[in-house]
């Protein structure tokens, strides 16, 4: 048995239909199409994490800027 209870051979069968209607060409096509598709998203994906990582290094530094000067401004007034 091969996936969900249909066998190697009907898998044949739907693959040899579909080549029929579509073509060689058109299903090359989309193939690459879809390859392309899946290239973009993951780099999408990946310019996303580094912007985040970007966004939180940001916000670190902001708020060791601020620790640093509430610390500066406790020193004066205690002066």
């Amino acid at each position: 048995m091969g996936l969900g209870g249909i066998g190697i051979w009907q898998l044949l069968i739907i693959l040899l239909i579909v080549v029929m209607l579509f073509g060689t060409k058109k299903l090359r096509n989309l193939g690459s199409d879809l390859g392309g598709a899946l290239k973009g998203f993951k780099s999408a994906m990946k310019d996303d994490e580094e912007s985040d990582k970007d966004a939180e290094d940001t916000v670190q530094k902001a708020e060791q800027a601020d620790e640093t000067n509430s610390e500066t401004s406790d020193s004066a007034a205690k002066s």
